[in-house]
């Protein structure tokens, strides 16, 4: 459950079709990030709020953007294909997300909701669009092509919705939200919501260049979810990391663990690695079919697949409950890459779990990550002559222009200058 407030969404005095989906879906109190956003957006004023997955900004944005289409009936008849609410996320997963909610929220409303993104469904998207919609949800590529068709127009949004902003930015989105924005209507004619794990400088260069004087809200900042997690890290030769890692799995008796590497490639690898050695895993990655992704992400939240094998890019946007375990195989280069990691494993106030490599390749991280999240990560010890011997996997066929094979050194690439056994202490 997420953390809760003392605000009652029956305090809030929503028209009775969506109190009707509020209902449905079991809500009662309200979260945090829901009592700050929702009395104000619901008044029709802009809101820029900080907060993470799991912590119920979807149902906020959801709720005020239904609120505002069922109470603002368009000055004229619209055109079928001309949405009146964009709601714009990073992944396909979790746009997916979005729109399973969107719903069950707006089930009795009946307004239109459509979803659009890349990867599958071409055709049947596009039919979807122009048999009518009045809430289209989706990521910037594949809605931005059907836009570029003329398929739909924008020139008669009431309400635009960009979701984990920041993302948008690391995903190299931004001139696709940019191409979004300058198309709709001038923003004090429309209602406008952001929500992002940070509010950086450019997210909120972005709020108030499109936005029309947003109320800056921020819930509980990102570096303080490490307080409800246990961390370790562990100190690894190179040549040690895979079997301390399957040792580490078979040992937690691994269920919803999440183990992140850097590079696709290692994902891919690790992943092979693992199955090799009896331990049930899979690597996502933006290769990976849609259907395929879907399928296991099912698996992995009905803990059918105890082990998921991801980048950061790969995994970013992907709501998981209920991740028992986060693994850094690699530390990440960003220390707010780590902590986006390890929340994970700790979302709505939970709390979790997180084991972390320091090999020698990555170990230079780890004091950029100990001064940002402000204490030193407990150490953790291991007897390389206690580790498994492991099968290790064939490599992959070559693809063209990539590269040969596996990570070296059970998945850790070489870096140059890096030296010694990434002892510290």
């Amino acid at each position: 459950m997420a953390e809760e407030s003392e605000v009652l969404f029956t305090d809030l005095k929503l028209r009775p079709e969506l109190q009707a989906g509020v209902n449905a879906e079991g809500f009662t109190v309200c979260t945090p990030i829901q009592a700050a956003t929702l009395p104000r957006a619901l008044q029709g004023h802009d809101v820029a709020g900080q907060a993470q997955t799991g912590t119920g900004k979807t149902a906020a944005f959801l709720l005020a953007t239904f609120n505002h289409l069922l109470k603002h009936a368009p000055a004229e008849e619209p055109r079928t294909s001309s949405p009146r609410a964009v709601i714009l996320a990073p992944t396909r997963e979790l746009a997916v997300q979005i729109h399973a909610d969107a719903l069950v929220l707006g089930g009795h409303t009946g307004l239109r909701t459509k979803l659009v993104y890349g990867g599958a469904d071409y055709d049947k998207q596009r039919e979807d669009i122009a048999a009518g919609v009045d809430l289209l949800i989706g990521t910037p590529g594949r809605l931005i092509d059907y836009f570029k068709q003329g398929i739909f127009r924008l020139d008669r949004t009431q309400v635009v919705v960009l979701d984990e902003a920041d993302r948008m930015f690391d995903l190299g989105f931004i001139k696709d939200i940019r191409y979004v924005l300058r198309r709709l209507p001038p923003p004090d004619q429309r209602l406008n919501m952001l929500y992002s794990a940070t509010l950086s400088m450019r997210v909120l260069e972005l709020a108030y260049e499109h936005m029309n004087e947003p109320e800056l809200v921020q819930i509980e900042p990102d570096k303080m979810t490490v307080d409800r997690v246990t961390q370790v890290v562990y100190f690894p030769a190179n040549e040690d990391k895979a079997g301390l890692l399957v040792h580490l799995l078979k040992d937690m008796g691994a269920k919803r663990t999440m183990v992140f590497v850097n590079m696709k490639r290692d994902a891919e690898y690790l992943a092979r690695l693992l199955q090799k050695n009896d331990v049930v895993a899979e690597a996502i990655s933006g290769d990976v079919p849609q259907r395929k992704r879907l399928r296991m992400l099912r698996d992995f939240q009905a803990g059918e697949l105890p082990v998921l094998v991801a980048t950061d890019v790969a995994s970013r946007g992907l709501h998981v409950p209920d991740v028992s375990h986060v693994i850094n195989y690699d530390l990440p280069h960003d220390a707010e890459d780590y902590v986006h990691r390890i929340g994970r494993t700790a979302r709505a106030g939970a709390s979790g779990d997180s084991v972390s490599f320091a090999c020698e390749t990555y170990a230079f991280t780890l004091p950029e990550i100990e001064t940002y999240i402000g204490h030193r990560i407990p150490t953790g010890n291991y007897d390389p002559a206690e580790l498994p011997k492991l099968d290790r996997p064939p490599p992959a066929p070559r693809r063209r222009g990539g590269p040969r094979g596996g990570p070296r050194q059970g998945g850790a690439p070489r870096r140059s200058g890096a030296g010694g056994r990434g002892r510290r202490r």
